[in-house]
């Protein structure tokens, strides 16, 4: 594996203010009515639900709050439980479901950028799917399902609410979060490096190789990472995943490339992350089935050299 260089250079990263409720229409099943998690750059920070109705901690740097301000949390936390149930409630009318389990899925979130600039969405789901987002430009809702427009139409009429949410996605979470990110900084403001690894790579029938670069243990989450043909980004034959985390904390990331053996040397992994002081990049492999045929072809050359030689010898 390669340790890749760090660097000082001034973070660019974003960081993120989310809350994300999830409602059952049956508490039997074991489940609490509602669960409101909330997180700082996808890290568990806190947690609510309408059973125990109070707001906790789950994260270190978040303990060292008084009591006074879990209680004010929770105060908060129980007004918008009441707010989120008649939100749903109007969903539930719309799709008019009264038998089964149905889930209900609610995320807010602010977003800060490296450059100052601000962002923030709202939107509900159902069962896993888009329902309906709320417009912060034009203060109105988008249906994403034709059995939403009732819940939308009586959504839109009610202009101090939706300017309230605006408000709040443009103001007060992004005050949450620059609050939250200097309880934080030690853990959230951090930047660790990425270790990247080149494969072999596998050959096909076909005559190409398919090779992947990995990155792992970085952080924050925002990589560039691409593949290169002489300098240029190339984009043909391209696989990848998403940027997951580590249990650690971190992220990891990969990539693949199919191409023609011939031409490895045109290519590389460019590699761009926060803690680097500048790019890498990480040159494409001889897979280990052609570097052990180079291998036993030169030690066959050696060996028929040697056995010349002592041939010559033994004539003379």
């Amino acid at each position: 594996p390669l340790t890749l260089p760090s660097g000082s250079l001034p973070g660019s990263s974003s960081h993120s203010l989310k809350y994300s409720l999830t409602a059952v229409s049956d508490p039997s099943q074991g489940l609490p009515p509602f669960i409101i998690p909330g997180y700082v750059d996808d890290q568990l920070f806190s947690y609510y639900n309408s059973s125990s109705r109070k707001v906790q901690p789950r994260v270190s740097w978040m303990e060292k709050e008084d009591p006074q301000f879990w209680d004010t949390q929770t105060k908060v936390a129980r007004v918008n439980e009441e707010a989120l149930r008649a939100y749903v409630e109007d969903l539930r009318m719309c799709f008019n479901e009264s038998e089964g389990l149905q889930t209900w899925q609610w995320i807010g979130a602010c977003e800060l950028q490296g450059d100052g600039s601000k962002g923030g969405f709202l939107r509900f789901g159902y069962d896993g799917k888009d329902v309906i987002s709320f417009n912060k430009e034009t203060l109105t809702w988008v249906a994403h399902n034709p059995q939403a427009q009732i819940a939308q139409r009586k959504w839109d009429a009610d202009s101090g609410r939706n300017q309230g949410t605006k408000a709040y996605l443009e103001e007060e979470c992004i005050e949450w979060l620059e609050k939250y990110l200097s309880y934080g900084k030690e853990m959230l403001l951090r930047t660790e490096g990425p270790v990247g690894t080149v494969s072999g790579g596998t050959e096909a029938d076909d005559g190409t190789e398919t090779h992947v670069c990995r990155v792992d243990g970085f952080y924050p989450k925002e990589i560039d990472a691409s593949w290169r043909r002489d300098g240029e980004v190339w984009l043909q034959d391209n696989s990848r995943g998403s940027v997951a985390p580590n249990a650690d904390g971190t992220y990891h990331y990969w990539l693949s490339i199919r191409i023609i053996p011939k031409e490895r040397d045109h290519y590389r992994c460019h590699v761009e992350h926060d803690s680097l002081q500048e790019p890498v990049d990480m040159s494409v492999k001889v897979p280990e089935s052609n570097l052990g045929l180079i291998i036993g072809c030169v030690v066959g050359a050696v060996v028929l050299v040697i056995a010349v030689t002592a041939g010559i010898l033994v004539y003379h």
